[in-house]
């Protein structure tokens, strides 16, 4: 677990290269952890997004903090949880790929995610910890970069989620590879 860690806290003050946005497709804000960082980014962060025209579910987009401690946001559509039987996993998981891709393609060292589609998006956090964890460890696996990735978890039971979601399926195995 050298590589990864799950924490509690706000991700708008993280002190990270980049931060993940669980971000709507519009990439305008919205509500959650998508509002809070356009807030604490302030209204340049709105400006960059306008530019970006938008994006779809599953993919990234990456702008400036503006004024974040982190210097990059990686913007992310997340699914809308719809039972689980519309893709929602491959779309989810497609989502972390898609900020890690980006961060590396920008030699981005350290990334924090928060929990993508777990909050108004209805997707529930001991589903989605299992896909964002295995979409994370299996690119860590294969790249060098990012050299750190935390999951910054808004609370206490979302990281709970993430952690018996990582003691089920990584515990063992990937601390030893990471």
């Amino acid at each position: 677990m050298e590589r990864f860690s799950i924490l509690v806290g706000d991700i708008t003050l993280s002190d990270a290269e980049a931060i993940a946005n669980a971000a709507n497709t519009t990439l305008l804000g919205g509500s959650g952890v998508d509002g809070a960082i356009h807030r604490a980014a302030g209204p340049e962060l709105l400006e960059a997004c306008r530019r970006l025209g938008g994006c779809p579910t599953g993919e990234a987009r990456i702008t400036k903090g503006f004024r974040l401690r982190a210097g990059h946001v990686l913007h992310t559509p997340g699914p809308i949880w719809r039972g689980g039987g519309e893709g929602e996993a491959a779309l989810l998981a497609s989502c972390y790929r898609s900020c890690l891709a980006l961060a590396a393609e920008h030699g981005l060292r350290t990334v924090d995610f928060p929990s993508i589609s777990t909050g108004v998006y209805g997707y529930p956090v001991s589903l989605a910890a299992p896909v964002a964890l295995r979409a994370i460890m299996g690119f860590l696996e294969d790249n060098p970069l990012p050299e750190r990735v935390r999951m910054i978890c808004h609370t206490e039971e979302t990281a709970a989620a993430y952690r018996q979601a990582w003691n089920m399926w990584f515990a063992g195995e990937a601390s030893e590879k990471l």
